[in-house]
């Protein structure tokens, strides 16, 4: 595995009448999204809405009941497609180890599959840290990391795999102010520096609108809408016009 920027294949997501129910309730009803390659993609919409679900079905963790996820016109399910393409997922807790230290967070792909030689993968370790701007934080323990650092941190370990696809899981959830425009800025500048195709899943509207090439509205299970930031910004749905609007504001004092 080399260190070095990887030559990505153009990777595009397709979904298709995709069901998902939970002890007999429905969550996913119907969904049929298409991603482009290199796209940065915002799934957007309330909570319980079904996004994280959706997210869980376009990297394999969720099988649906009903229709299909392809990757390149591939399912997702198709094993040697899975070793075609690399998938990385940031999850909205981080999920790091707090037994080990950033820098074994970080190449913990890496050593449990013993891809490289110890040496090779501190080299990775330390590039993938400078990256999200925490060069020199190997030795810290992630017990006193901040929850932006956190989510750094887990955006390095995600690098470290060279992915083709990477989607997160509400990025700037728990986060004041700066430390959320601090990450969104980033997954902008891995989109652009990696060329992989980025899915990000959040109900913070300022995060979706400020970052995406295209937003995605999910309610109820439902995907309403589907355009660029200011179509949807514009949009005449009453439904999509009340989480953008006053409402969602007022209920959203913590962002």
């Amino acid at each position: 595995m080399s260190t070095s920027a990887p030559q990505h294949t153009n990777v595009g997501l397709t979904v298709g009448e995709l069901h998902k129910s939970f002890a007999g309730v429905p969550v996913l009803k119907g969904i049929d999204l298409t991603v482009a390659p290199g796209e940065l993609f915002v799934l957007m919409g309330p909570s319980g809405s079904g996004k994280s679900v959706l997210l869980r079905h376009l990297i394999g963790l969720e099988k649906p009941d009903l229709g299909e996820v392809k990757i390149n016109g591939r399912s997702i399910d198709d094993e040697a497609l899975r070793d075609e393409c690399r998938m990385a997922m940031v999850f909205q807790s981080g999920a790091l180890l707090n037994s080990l230290t950033v820098g074994q967070n970080v190449g913990l792909y890496l050593s449990e599959h013993r891809l490289l030689p110890a040496e090779e993968i501190e080299q990775v370790v330390a590039e993938k840290l400078e990256i999200v701007g925490l060069k020199g934080q190997e030795d810290r323990p992630v017990s006193e990391l901040s929850g932006g650092m956190r989510k750094r941190v887990a955006i390095a370990r995600a690098l470290v795999m060279e992915p083709h696809l990477i989607l997160y899981d509400e990025p700037t959830s728990e986060l004041d102010p700066l430390s959320a425009l601090t990450i969104a800025e980033e997954i902008v500048e891995l989109n652009r520096r990696t060329g992989a195709t980025s899915v990000v899943v959040t109900h913070d509207r300022d995060l979706g609108l400020g970052i995406a090439d295209r937003i995605g509205i999910l309610f109820d299970g439902e995907l309403l809408q589907v355009g660029k930031p200011e179509e949807i910004r514009n949009s005449n749905h009453p439904l999509i016009k009340k989480f953008l609007g006053v409402d969602f504001r007022l209920t959203n004092t913590n962002r």
